[in-house]
């Protein structure tokens, strides 16, 4: 029998296979740990990040999307929050583990899709994205929105660092499917980052990462946004 579209999940894979297969290429980036790739380079946390809770961001729970090599995960459990962290990638998961053995920092990783991810409904106090997002489908956003608000608390915060147009071409949803490519990722416009989160969050900051030069305890790009949302 022939694949047909019979629930929303057959829309989601179908639209997923017009694209690339993102398991390999993402074991592959992670293959080359002494790649210059900026936050490869980084031990330290993001700066807005460092900055959040040097103004007295004091998650308990906390969950992290597309961890990479741990470094803002890392640092949130060294000051004192509990802190899930999942990556697609098992390569990214097994450098990060490596990363917080070293740092004596306790954190549960797993190797997981977010799509594929259990958790307990509305027990995170915050939950942090440095990175994914802008490589994420259009087609897949809805879904990441009402995972990130399900597994907040009420009045819960979300922060979140992605592309701006300077880190990647704005492409329009409808052209990321015409041409069948993310072309690296997205990159947003403020507008763009409003339109898709206002309706559940507030923004409490919205502005350009500071760039950090390495080496430095700190990672910081221009081309990155760097947001702090509270969930409505």
């Amino acid at each position: 029998m022939e694949k047909a579209i019979l629930h929303y999940d057959d829309l989601l894979e179908m639209l997923d296979g017009l694209l690339r297969e993102p398991k390999a290429f993402w074991e592959n980036f992670y293959e080359d740990r002494d790649k210059e790739i900026p936050f490869f380079i980084a031990k330290g946390p993001d700066e807005n990040l460092y900055e959040y809770v040097q103004n007295g961001l004091r998650p308990e729970k906390t969950l992290e999307i597309g961890c990479g090599p741990g470094r803002n995960a890392i640092f949130l459990a060294k000051n004192g929050a509990q802190v899930d962290a999942i990556d697609f990638s098992e390569k990214a998961i097994k450098w990060a583990a490596e990363r917080a053995k070293e740092a004596q920092a306790d954190i549960n990783f797993k190797h997981v899709s977010l799509f594929d991810f259990h958790f307990e409904p509305h027990t995170y106090d915050f939950i942090y994205d440095s990175g994914m997002f802008h490589h994420l489908p259009p087609h897949r956003r809805l879904t990441y929105l009402e995972i990130i608000k399900a597994a907040l608390k009420p009045g819960g915060k979300f922060g979140l660092v992605s592309f701006n147009t300077d880190g990647a071409l704005p492409t329009p949803d409808w052209e990321v499917y015409q041409h069948g490519s993310l072309k690296g990722g997205i990159g947003y416009t403020e507008e763009r980052l409003k339109v898709i989160f206002q309706n559940d969050f507030h923004f409490m900051e919205i502005r350009k990462m500071k760039k950090i030069q390495q080496p430095s305890n700190l990672f910081g790009e221009d081309f990155l946004w760097a947001c702090l949302m509270r969930l409505k």
